[in-house]
């Protein structure tokens, strides 16, 4: 009969020790896409949220395509986050968190759609335009001085434009044969612009355990507000609600499925600006934090 070995050092430190090895084991590893004109340095209140409430959490914020590079083509941008995030999933035998901020949230779908066999587990969007974008704001002013929403169709749906992200999901609902033609990032990612692809694509996207859309009507940027619920304007610009939306009711990349499955989850919260998303804790702790398990 085997002696039963005993752990000589303190108690304080054993506990420590075996508490660290159940959190260690109990959370997924969680990466961060930031979004346009953000980097990693924004994102250090999120990461200490997460470490805070779960403790031992692997925590990632992909260092690439930060501030001016943003505005770099988004298939560019998928492509070297793809790169980024699989070297950490293949580390993760039980699957990762993604939690995708503002223009990262569009990066994230694409890169959800086009990864086979990929291991998220909770894809979370975080004010994101996943819809698109038509309105003039601070941001828009700062890429294209002088433009206004009802002529920048002209530069976005050019050879040109298409090589600044922010075009890659300009939808003018005014000009919609031009976005459809013109656009080759958010028709393709809808399945708007039928491609060979779109049965694959479907199927990878919908790999994913759950679906977290948040947002708000204060934001500020994003717009319309319901876009981070795949909510967008008609041509009159009355805002259409995620399930009356054409690419939901064909169920053309899975969010049809995932909504009937019960793995869409919609958080709004209120008098939230769109650069402070990522540092109150109240949407944390309201929107996110029980999705990180």
């Amino acid at each position: 009969m085997k002696t039963p070995q005993t752990f000589r050092g303190s108690p304080v430190l054993l506990l420590l020790l075996l508490l660290k090895g159940v959190y260690a084991n109990g959370y997924k590893p969680v990466i961060i896409v930031h979004g346009i004109f953000d980097g990693p340095k924004q994102f250090e209140n999120l990461s200490n949220f997460i470490t805070k409430v779960h403790p031992g959490t692997e925590v990632t914020v992909i260092d690439l395509f930060d501030d001016m590079a943003s505005l770099k083509p988004l298939w560019k941008q998928v492509q070297g986050f793809k790169k980024a995030i699989d070297s950490i999933m293949q580390k993760a035998p039980d699957g990762v968190h993604l939690l995708c901020f503002s223009q990262g949230g569009l990066i994230c779908r694409a890169l959800l759609s086009t990864t086979p066999d990929h291991k998220v587990h909770t894809f979370i969007s975080l004010s994101s335009p996943l819809a698109g974008q038509y309105g003039d704001t601070e941001y828009l002013r700062h890429i294209f001085p002088g433009s206004m929403k009802k002529t920048l169709f002209c530069i976005c749906y050019s050879k040109l434009g298409q090589k600044v992200s922010i075009c890659d999901y300009w939808n003018d609902p005014h000009h919609r044969s031009r976005y459809l033609q013109s656009n080759s990032f958010l028709p393709v990612l809808n399945g708007e612009k039928p491609h060979s692809n779109m049965k694959a694509w479907r199927g990878n996207f919908l790999r994913i355990k759950k679906l977290v859309l948040i947002g708000g009507p204060d934001d500020g940027v994003i717009t319309p507000w319901q876009s981070s619920h795949f909510g967008f304007y008609d041509s009159n610009e009355n805002v259409v609600e995620m399930r009356n939306q054409e690419f939901y009711r064909n169920d053309t990349f899975g969010l049809k499925m995932l909504d009937a499955r019960g793995d869409v989850s919609v958080c709004i919260h209120s008098g939230v600006k769109h650069v402070h998303w990522h540092s109150n804790f109240t949407v944390f702790e309201s929107c996110i934090e029980k999705w990180l398990t």
